[in-house]
């Protein structure tokens, strides 16, 4: 099995932290802009080759993983609504960041404004529910806090502003699973 990605990646670090729960064996192929384009359809990472089957996709990929393993991938409506709404905000948040990379923001654009103003307020909805402080970790949870980290990591929020969502994140940074993806590790 081969999964093609980069450290930095919350959408790779999914995989890989499904990957590290299960002992999984795979070879991680470290992969840029340019080879994401010449050898994914979707020109991003993650993709994963296992055996006959490729992937260009991480809600795939995790859905493939848990399924080798007879896990359950997003076992109830809420955790999948969960793990689409962690989505939204991961995507909308990486956009803004590559866009002020290209020195693109808010200031200049009405439409930039209203994404930020999206991942504000799904913070602030997850915000106001408790969250678990001890495995195991559905995979909506999981993608959440891929978000938040890396949205930290980042400095795309501020997650003192979220006090719930701070704690979430504390203790799965407890977990050696999760610790030893951290983007800043690599």
């Amino acid at each position: 099995m081969k999964l093609f990605g980069s450290y930095t990646s919350p959408y790779v670090r999914h995989c890989r932290i499904v990957l590290a729960q299960n002992s999984e064996t795979f070879d991680f192929i470290p992969t840029d802009y340019g080879q994401s384009a010449q050898q994914s359809p979707t020109q991003r990472v993650p993709f994963l080759q296992d055996g006959e089957i490729t992937l260009y996709d991480s809600a795939s990929i995790v859905r493939h993983l848990r399924e080798r393993n007879q896990q359950a991938f997003c076992d109830n409506v809420q955790d999948f609504d969960l793990f689409c709404l962690a989505n939204t905000a991961l995507d909308t948040t990486v956009n803004l960041f590559l866009l002020q990379r290209d020195s693109i923001t808010g200031e200049q654009s009405q439409y930039l404004t209203r994404q930020q103003s999206r991942v504000n307020s799904i913070l602030a909805l997850l915000n106001e529910q408790e969250w678990p402080t001890q495995a195991p970790y559905s995979d909506g949870q999981l993608r959440l806090a891929c978000f938040l980290s890396w949205a930290q990591f980042r400095e795309c929020i501020n997650i003192q502003n979220y006090p719930n969502l701070q704690q979430f994140l504390l203790a799965l940074n407890s977990q050696p699973w999760f610790a030893n993806t951290h983007p800043a590790l690599t």
